[in-house]
């Protein structure tokens, strides 16, 4: 007879992997929402709040509120993802909800930001030939699939929380964390912000307004992934520094020989 057998959950520690389990899926419907409008917010699709669309005010304040917006979904992506935040939070928070709390401020974040963003439609660039503007656009799209698929390389359902809340339920301990370069992977470092990458600049029109967006989530992601792989450091150690030195960061090449 098994332990689990023997000592059945109880009903207070069902209840609580119940909870756990409807936040998590509730915290992931609202992810994907706030994803899914990440896309039409980018691109200009026709949703309520674009980032071009509304009235325009005056430009330095714009611009300081924009700023303001985009640094308060920075500070919170990367504080939250810290080793010394979790481990702090987690004196709060069950450890199983931790990624499940953070996937849900991360999406408080962004939709602050749809909704509080003020447009700046001066033109940087346009581009009016249809055969060139397609492409672009197209291109954006491809940049969004990559960074969807890249989800789903590595683990989807843990990396937005959903595994977590279901181990919990199940009264399981998720295996310790294991390094894997699966696909995309063995020949770029950070697959997911190069698609981010790639559907932020490629637009066939570029406002002042988008060029703020995309120039400072490409500081953000720059800073981030120096803080994130000294974290993966950290926890693979000589395992994540052959990888660094083989694998490029952001754009695809063919794997690099290990030095002897």
């Amino acid at each position: 007879m098994t332990d689990h057998a023997m000592h059945p959950p109880s009903p207070k520690t069902m209840t609580g992997g119940m909870v756990a389990v409807l936040y998590g899926a509730v915290t992931y419907l609202l992810f994907l929402g706030t994803f899914l409008y990440a896309i039409a917010f980018v691109a200009n699709l026709p949703v309520p709040k674009t980032i071009d669309s509304g009235q325009p005010g005056p430009f330095v304040p714009s611009l300081i509120i924009n700023a303001l917006l985009l640094g308060v979904f920075a500070i919170q992506h990367s504080l939250m993802a810290r080793p010394f935040f979790k481990r702090w939070w987690t004196r709060i928070v069950p450890p199983s909800v931790e990624r499940t709390t953070y996937v849900l401020f991360a999406s408080l974040a962004l939709l602050l930001l749809y909704w509080q963003w003020r447009p700046m439609p001066d033109a940087v660039w346009s581009v009016t030939d249809p055969t060139a503007a397609t492409i672009l656009q197209t291109i954006s799209w491809i940049g969004w699939g990559i960074v969807l698929a890249s989800t789903f390389m590595i683990n989807h359902f843990e990396l937005f929380g959903l595994r977590q809340v279901l181990a919990r339920l199940l009264g399981r301990e998720l295996p310790a964390p294991e390094f894997k370069t699966p696909m995309l992977y063995k020949n770029v470092r950070h697959p997911i912000y190069l698609g981010f990458l790639i559907a932020f600049w490629a637009t066939p029109v570029m406002t002042v307004g988008h060029l703020l967006f995309a120039v400072a989530t490409t500081g953000y992601i720059l800073i981030g992934i120096w803080l994130e792989e000294r974290d993966l450091i950290a926890l693979f150690g000589d395992k994540y520094r052959r990888y660094r030195e083989q694998v490029s960061m952001l754009i695809p090449l063919p794997r690099r020989k290990a030095d002897r």
